[in-house]
């Protein structure tokens, strides 16, 4: 099978999976409510500081992560932002999952050794300047 062929097949089966039928029936439902959409773009935003600290090597302190964590339950009881991160999840995780098979069928041919050279040769480069 040609392989344009199959990622057009793939994508009708994403577009017709359940996972992407009820996420993005929670995006439409999460568009009309602003007050739902505010709140996880506030919850998103916080979560993003925190992520991109701690990806500069800052800690982070307890009350920052318990503030979060906060937003995270006051979210959980409102249902369209609950329902709207819960599909997300599950489409997020068949995403992974074919990419998961992709992948695989990829490292069949991958070169490790290749890769390795590529990796220690940038690695020298960036140690030179």
């Amino acid at each position: 099978m040609n392989p344009y062929d199959a990622a057009h097949i793939l994508a009708k089966a994403l577009r017709e999976s359940s996972e992407f039928k009820g996420y993005k029936e929670a995006q439409e439902l999460l568009a009309k409510d602003s007050t739902a959409r505010d709140m996880l773009v506030d919850f998103r935003k916080e979560q993003f500081r925190l992520e991109k600290q701690q990806l500069a090597g800052l800690e982070v302190a307890p009350k920052q992560q318990e503030k979060l964590n906060k937003l995270y339950e006051v979210l959980n009881l409102n249902l369209t932002v609950k329902r709207f991160m819960d599909a997300e999840f599950r489409f997020s995780r068949l995403l992974a999952d074919v990419q998961k098979i992709i992948s695989e069928a990829a490292g069949e041919i991958l070169d490790l050794d290749l890769l390795k050279q590529f990796s220690t040769a940038l690695e020298d480069e960036n140690d030179e300047k």
